[in-house]
């Protein structure tokens, strides 16, 4: 719960830092809580709920891993940030159902058979580029 508290702490100084008007106060009312729960959130004193702890993170544009101290990347990503094209291609592979089953099978496989599909792709790869 420290962690917590001095992380949330340090992203509310660091907003104030550019813009005044992040007191204790005005982060309370962001977040519909009062300033004294705030404060005691800030202090370790007291938890938010996990609704107010994603509000948070959104507020400060962080993730609710690196307000529990789970990772040490402060902007794991930018709410409402339009994807890159590797992403949006990624997320149409990982999306594809024939594809998901397959790694999904993959996954509860053994190495052995992990590595004899390495050698199925390895031959069916190089029978591609012969054909080409």
């Amino acid at each position: 719960m420290k962690q917590f508290a001095n992380r949330l702490k340090k992203l509310r100084e660091s907003k104030k830092e550019t813009n005044p008007t992040f007191t204790q106060s005005h982060v309370a009312e962001i977040l519909g809580v009062a300033r004294t729960t705030y404060t005691a959130y800030e202090n370790g004193t007291k938890q938010p709920p996990m609704e107010t702890v994603i509000k948070i993170a959104s507020l400060f544009e962080t993730s609710v891993d690196y307000l529990y101290g789970l990772t040490e990347t402060k902007n794991n990503s930018v709410p409402n940030a339009e994807p890159t094209d590797d992403e949006k291609e990624m997320m149409e592979f990982f999306n594809n159902p024939r594809l998901n089953l397959f790694f999904k099978e993959m996954a509860d496989s053994p190495e052995e058979q992990l590595e004899e599909l390495q050698e199925f792709w390895e031959i069916i790869k190089k029978r591609g580029l012969n054909k080409k």
